[in-house]
């Protein structure tokens, strides 16, 4: 059984539970993982400043297949967007690029850098998100040092269909149970199951396409923001 608040000061989702002593967010409830294949022909750096308008305050530059220089390039932008709205900005598997632009973190999967090398890299200032899609597998990032992990995928999305059939929310609230590090939910998440989801005892949850795609992603991202509460 888990319970939790939100801190009005911070934003930041604190969870107690009756079986576990729970470790608060580091983060927002509302993880955005970019995806600039998805903005229907807006830029990237346009899309996130309305999520971040809305009140996103935490983001995951994501971006498969740029060169390394786009991608620094991309980054130290985003960054400066970040900055300015008060927001963490974490970069997927690069800690060169998470250093190169005074980034908060990394996020890091099954695939790439292991948790304690991006650690020893990064030091303890700077967060480790990771990307988990079992319970064990979760637990070991746990072990392994990860300061918060995102689950997924919760419900079906084509985004994560490599990794299999959903993990389901009966999955989600055990992963949330077991584990004291917070637990971002990840997949498929829409306003309409916003509500059970985080009724699970999730701290948070990781959203792509439904921001990335939106029309308006400002709205979209306060509505999303007013559902969780």
């Amino acid at each position: 059984m888990t319970a939790g608040t939100r801190d009005p000061g911070s934003g930041m989702w604190q969870e107690t539970s009756l079986h576990t002593s729970r470790i608060p967010s580091p983060m927002s409830q509302l993880y955005l993982i970019t995806d600039r294949s998805q903005t229907n022909g807006k830029s990237l750096h346009d899309v996130v400043q309305q999520a971040l308008s809305g009140g996103c305050r935490a983001v995951q530059l994501r971006e498969k297949g740029l060169p390394d220089e786009e991608l620094m390039q991309l980054a130290m932008d985003i960054r400066q967007l970040t900055l300015h709205y008060g927001a963490k900005l974490l970069i997927s598997r690069s800690c060169d690029i998470c250093l190169a632009v005074d980034a908060d973190g990394v996020h890091l999967g099954a695939a790439g850098e292991s948790i304690s090398s991006a650690r020893n890299k990064l030091g303890h200032s700077r967060l480790i998100g990771y990307s988990a899609h079992s319970i064990d597998e979760a637990l070991r990032a746990e072990q392994a040092g990860a300061d918060f992990i995102t689950f997924s995928p919760v419900f079906h999305t084509p985004s994560k269909a490599l990794f299999g059939p959903p993990v389901g929310l009966d999955a989600l609230r055990d992963a949330c149970d077991r584990l004291q590090r917070p637990v971002y939910a990840l997949g498929g998440i829409k306003t309409e199951n916003i509500a059970e989801v985080m009724a699970c005892g999730a701290a948070g949850i990781a959203m792509i396409s439904a921001i990335i795609a939106a029309d308006d992603p400002a709205s979209q991202t306060a509505m999303i923001l007013k559902a969780m509460r």
